[in-house]
């Protein structure tokens, strides 16, 4: 969908200020809200692009106005809603009680102890192993000239808005991933080729660019048509 998330390459948002020494986490809630979301999609309630879809689907001036981990918990508790865990009344009844009595702390129930507590794969194999999947013979290979579909659906979309009916070169063939659009969706896996493209700068943002710069973008088979006119450049 096109929505304030998909921001890159407008203008007017002013320049990106790193902060200095940034830690982690600014708050100990932002340490709560990553915790419970993992815990929501550890638990098969919600998969990890039906979260994104929840992020994205924030009105765009609250999004603009809402630091990271604020969208994110504004997708748990639009989730958890959606999911029937929680009902919306419940979730203004407890900010109510939140406002009138800031120190509450809910009842906590038994914490297993480490021992009891799987032990997690390093980060990049657990991602790699829980999206990766059989599935067709991918139909680019590496070098080949490819055009990004001009598409704009609705719904959720790993093909950013500002590379749509771009021309770009397959830069690595990654294997086979879920696809996105329809696991946000509830239409199954439905996996498919995922391809990383290489898109000159130029062909992005015209004489604006840098010299010789270049954006690398992952991108699933249905997202890419050949180019026939690169093909013969």
């Amino acid at each position: 969908m096109n929505g304030p998330h998909d921001m890159g390459g407008m203008h007017g948002f002013g320049r990106v200020e790193p902060e200095a020494n940034e830690p982690v986490f600014h708050a100990d809630w932002e340490k709560t809200v990553i915790a419970a979301s993992g815990a929501i999609r550890s638990r098969n309630l919600v998969n990890i692009d039906e979260f994104r879809h929840a992020i994205e689907r924030m009105p765009p001036a609250e999004y603009l106005n809402t630091p990271y981990y604020g969208r994110w918990l504004s997708a748990l508790e639009r989730s958890l809603v959606e999911k029937g865990v929680l009902t919306a009344q419940e979730l203004s009844d407890r900010l109510a009680l939140l406002q009138e009595q800031p120190e509450y702390q809910a009842p906590q129930g038994p914490i297993p102890s480490l021992a009891e507590q799987p032990v997690p794969q390093p980060s990049a194999a657990r991602a790699r192993a829980a999206y990766e999947r059989p599935g067709p013979e991918p139909r680019f290979s590496v070098g080949d000239k490819v055009r990004a579909r001009n598409i704009h659906p609705t719904g959720h979309t790993r093909l950013p808005r500002y590379a749509r009916g771009k021309r770009g070169t397959i830069n690595q063939v990654r294997g086979i991933y879920v696809f996105p659009d329809s696991h946000a969706h509830g239409l199954g896996e439905q996996p498919q080729p995922l391809y990383t493209v290489q898109f000159e700068g130029r062909e992005l943002w015209g004489d604006s660019t840098e010299a010789r710069e270049a954006v690398h973008i992952d991108l699933w088979e249905s997202y890419l048509e050949l180019d026939f006119e690169g093909i013969g450049a």
